[in-house]
């Protein structure tokens, strides 16, 4: 496994296992199979409504806590200091830890000023052991970062070969930001698993769209938790150690970037609102 050190010193592996959109009841099992495999890096949310899917994975494998990297995530509804504070604790019971490791506020609604104080104050009492965000755009990830006492470890955000973030990617290197990808794999979007310079590009070397796409982001120094339910799948995407690509290849990836996201905007007022209506 390789691993990448945030700027408080915490190792975190460069490849995890992401829990998006499984269900409750399958949580467990794919969080066993997982392992199985070798992963030891979990990513869940509050909003996933499977945290505690993991931590019965977990516990049932029979690993010690210290052998995982746990990552989750707190929502809109819980947004605001007291709110917060008392979700850590909920998800601290969920996932049957006495501390999480990376924590990150899930959507920048709300008053996530209020949020970063509480995370900042369980970071202080050892319940988390590194603290960042998800889906701050350049403009709001700066705001936060200048003005917080304990700077944001990682930006979680949508990083895949047609939405690379070499913007925000630039601003958050800068301050020393890790950047970690969402959806590795758009979710199938824009034919991805059919792209023509992926593929051939996988032929070469052997390896799959979905290899090729995972090893571009590790070389780009992206961490990456791909989500599958299918341990066939689970053990290919963990399957990206044994080769490596050329700059060549790393340019013709680059050239896939659109600069746009396949899924939303935090720019588009209609986005704001349907987020708002979740609250």
């Amino acid at each position: 496994m390789e691993y990448v050190t945030l700027n408080n010193g915490v190792k975190m592996p460069k490849l995890g296992y992401g829990v998006y959109q499984t269900p409750s009841e399958e949580t467990e099992r794919c969080v066993l199979d997982a392992i199985k495999i070798g992963y030891r890096s979990i990513d869940t949310a509050q909003a996933y409504g499977n945290e505690e899917g993991v931590g019965n994975g977990m516990k049932k494998s029979g690993l010690p806590r210290e052998e995982f990297f746990v990552t989750t995530k707190v929502w809109i509804s819980n947004a605001g200091y007291e709110k917060a504070k008392a979700s850590i604790e909920e998800s601290l019971r969920k996932l049957q830890t006495d501390y999480i490791d990376l924590l990150l506020i899930h959507q920048p609604f709300g008053d996530y000023y209020g949020t970063y104080r509480a995370m900042e104050e369980a970071y202080k009492a050892g319940k988390l052991r590194a603290i960042g965000v998800s889906n701050f755009y350049p403009d709001r990830f700066l705001d936060l970062h200048h003005f917080a006492q304990i700077k944001p470890a990682v930006n979680q955000v949508e990083t895949h070969v047609f939405q690379q973030q070499k913007i925000a990617k630039e601003y958050m290197k800068k301050n020393g930001t890790q950047i970690m990808s969402w959806g590795p794999f758009a979710e199938g979007k824009n034919d991805y698993f059919n792209n023509p310079v992926l593929k051939e590009i996988g032929e070469k070397h052997g390896k799959s769209v979905a290899q090729v796409a995972l090893r571009f982001l590790l070389q780009s120094d992206v961490v990456v938790i791909p989500k599958s339910v299918q341990k066939k799948r689970m053990e290919e995407n963990f399957n990206v150690f044994d080769f490596m690509l050329t700059a060549e290849e790393m340019l013709q990836i680059e050239k896939l970037d659109t600069g746009e996201s396949l899924f939303f905007s935090h720019y588009d007022p209609k986005t704001i609102e349907w987020f708002m209506s979740m609250v």
